[in-house]
């Protein structure tokens, strides 16, 4: 069975214990405010599913995604974009069911964040993975808590300090991608139907908030920690507002180290 909405679309696998569900509306699959809130509701529906145990996630198209949308990032909106994608978070966490992301092409800043959450990551070789936020002026708050979950902390901060994009050969060295294929769809199908269908639902459930837990009462308590730093402090330098502006003047930003 498949169920559509603008911007998401969930097919129900295995009579409804595997959700696979593609999301995007633009060529990039943007995260902008309409698709995070669509997300926001395919977490919270699946948060109270008794049947379901685990959801493959995948970018409709070439792309998982090109990340948040840089306009809602820009001073005016920044608190609305960065409240609902937190929230994001906090349902996708909260579900407690098993995730396994499926990257192709790009998979950047927010895109990678989301990937990132998920249990488990497969990519093509060609893939193309990063957080670029700093290039912007800004940082990744959702990814200055996760990343080092599955990098460890030196290869995330290189990460979160360079802005640099790595591939998918790379990406698996590192520990950030758990395996490549042409078509990662079908390992990621695979790792769901061989490892965990023949499990409990409700003790798969336990299982994820007992892996979790500490990472989940952390997250919510950093968030809102990071979430301040970036709308009251980040966001009144100069450097932040000229990087996102640069950004979408297609121009190199011009620093004033303020």
């Amino acid at each position: 069975m498949t169920e559509t909405q603008s911007f998401v679309n969930v097919e129900m696998l295995e009579t409804g214990a595997l959700w696979h569900v593609t999301f995007g509306a633009s060529k990039g699959n943007v995260l902008d405010a309409a698709l995070v809130a669509e997300l926001f509701a395919v977490f919270h529906r699946a948060a109270t599913d008794p049947n379901l145990k685990a959801i493959v996630l995948e970018g409709q198209g070439r792309h998982f995604s090109f990340g948040a949308s840089v306009e809602e990032h820009l001073p005016a909106r920044a608190a609305g974009m960065l409240r609902g994608f937190h929230e994001l978070f906090r349902v996708f966490l909260d579900a407690s069911v098993v995730t396994v992301a499926v990257v192709r092409g790009a998979c950047l800043g927010g895109g990678l964040e989301l990937a990132a959450a998920c249990h488990r990551i497969y990519a093509t070789p060609d893939a193309k993975l990063g957080q670029p936020e700093i290039t912007l002026g800004v940082f990744a708050p959702v990814a200055s808590l996760l990343l080092a979950e599955r990098v460890g902390r030196t290869h995330a901060e290189d990460l979160l300090f360079s802005g640099r994009t790595i591939d998918g050969e790379r990406a698996l060295g590192i520990g950030l991608v758990d395996g490549l294929a042409e078509d990662p769809l079908v390992p990621a199908l695979d790792y769901v139907r061989k490892r965990l269908l023949a499990h409990s639902a409700s003790s798969l459930r336990f299982a994820v908030r007992a892996a979790r837990g500490e990472l989940t009462e952390r997250f919510r308590a950093e968030i809102a920690r990071l979430e301040r730093l970036y709308l009251k402090e980040l966001m009144k330098t100069a450097d932040a507002v000229e990087g996102l502006n640069a950004f979408l003047e297609k121009r190199k930003p011009i620093w004033s180290n303020s």
